[in-house]
């Protein structure tokens, strides 16, 4: 276990630099939800979006990704209820509801990026870790205002960490980053 966080805090400061002044966007990645409602894991990502929101950020942009992959609404429009509705989020959101995978999700975030002086992903540590290497190839000039989210936080998720950590590895060694299904959802 003390493993999965040890890979976990280090997949979240990986592709990141130090954190700076200014505007920011918080770019929250959705993941794979059949029902009417954002399940578990899209509520957690939200949770996590909200927590990496900077107070003092001259101005923020929530971005919220995933199109209906695999039910009739889109990830980002469940996510973004949860966020107004359950977490009182009262600031800026857009949502990003025709990205289909984790490669979709950071090229149609792109235009919500250009504006900002620092960007956040956040998602599992590990598949944000994935996302920010998307970036980075997608759009060089952005991927230099990466910044950490707080996606990752000793203890949560503990029992689970050691998967999640045994996957980005296994994704890794097979060399499956690029823009076909990455299985993160988007």
């Amino acid at each position: 276990m003390l493993w999965g966080e040890w890979a976990n805090r280090r997949a979240s400061r990986r592709g990141v630099g130090a954190p700076r002044s200014g505007s920011e966007a918080v770019v929250v990645l959705g993941y794979r939800n059949t029902g009417s409602r954002a399940n578990g894991m899209n509520r957690w990502r939200v949770r996590a979006g909200l927590r990496s929101i900077d107070p003092h950020a001259s101005e923020t942009r929530l971005v919220l990704c995933g199109g209906a992959c695999a039910g009739p609404e889109t990830e980002a429009a469940m996510m973004g209820r949860y966020a107004v509705e359950t977490r009182g989020y009262e600031g800026e959101l857009v949502l990003e509801e025709s990205s289909r995978s984790t490669w979709e999700n950071i090229a149609f975030a792109i235009p919500y990026l250009k504006d900002v002086d620092r960007i956040k992903i956040v998602s599992l540590p590990t598949h944000a870790e994935t996302a920010r290497a998307y970036l980075a190839e997608q759009s060089p000039e952005l991927a230099v205002r990466l910044v950490p989210g707080r996606e990752y936080r000793f203890g949560e998720w503990m029992p689970l960490k050691p998967v999640f950590a045994l996957y980005g590895v296994a994704k890794k060694l097979r060399g499956r980053f690029g823009p076909d299904h990455d299985g993160y959802g988007a």
